[in-house]
């Protein structure tokens, strides 16, 4: 499941290459399929900031066709016969499935990037940084989708902690990602696990300290 802090009804506004079939089958020519690549990857980064989503699952995104139905309905109207696709899967929660399904699947040209050729996207991403399989693990199914690198979280938490005093504050992470005193900030809402990337890129700076374990963890700024 995608992991999202907040939802957004304002539908993503997808660029013109989502509208043109060859962008959803691999390009052979290796300067065309660079491109591709690197329109992939600009894509997925949009549509994660737009919809706030840290962790991309790829099966939810791409489900197989045992987890999915994908059989169409067939009317016969006047004696012409219109083919219409299936209604779509049903978001468990948040930014879910049947949102995250649409990045990779254009219904209306019947045209879905294969899970294989996705991976391909998220390893560019990876060598540019803005991509990482979960726990580390080459090739799993939760990807962190970087449109904001860990380092570039740090850098808004400690321009927070400069405009607002919080040298020598101790916090617990609830209170960074939920608390009132962080509504407004871009980092509201952040996906813990995400956050802790970010506060130990301070920690290793010298401008935090982060202590505790599991529900319990929080930070000390310097």
């Amino acid at each position: 499941m995608a992991t999202t802090a907040t939802t957004t009804t304002t539908p993503f506004e997808f660029p013109w290459e989502y509208s043109f079939p060859p962008f959803f089958t691999r390009q052979t020519n290796l300067t065309t399929h660079h491109a591709q690549l690197t329109k992939w990857s600009d894509l997925i980064l949009a549509y994660c900031r737009h919809y706030r989503i840290f962790k991309l699952s790829l099966s939810a995104a791409i489900p197989s066709s045992t987890t999915t139905t994908t059989t169409t309905t067939t009317t016969t109207t006047a004696g012409a016969t219109t083919s219409s696709p299936p209604g779509g899967t049903t978001a468990t929660s948040g930014v879910g499935q049947a949102q995250t399904e649409e990045l990779f699947h254009n219904r209306r040209l019947n045209r879905r990037l294969s899970l294989a050729d996705a991976r391909e996207v998220i390893d560019a991403m990876r060598r540019n940084g803005r991509a990482e399989y979960v726990g580390g693990k080459d090739g799993g199914d939760l990807v962190w989708v970087y449109w904001r690198t860990p380092e570039e979280w740090a850098a808004l938490v400690e321009k927070w902690v400069d405009d607002t005093g919080q040298k020598g504050v101790v916090m617990t992470l609830y209170e960074l990602t939920e608390g009132d005193g962080t509504k407004g900030t871009d980092f509201h809402g952040l996906d813990v696990e995400l956050l802790l990337k970010a506060l130990h890129v301070l920690a290793k700076r010298g401008k935090a300290q982060v202590f505790g374990q599991d529900d319990s963890q929080g930070v000390k700024f310097f």
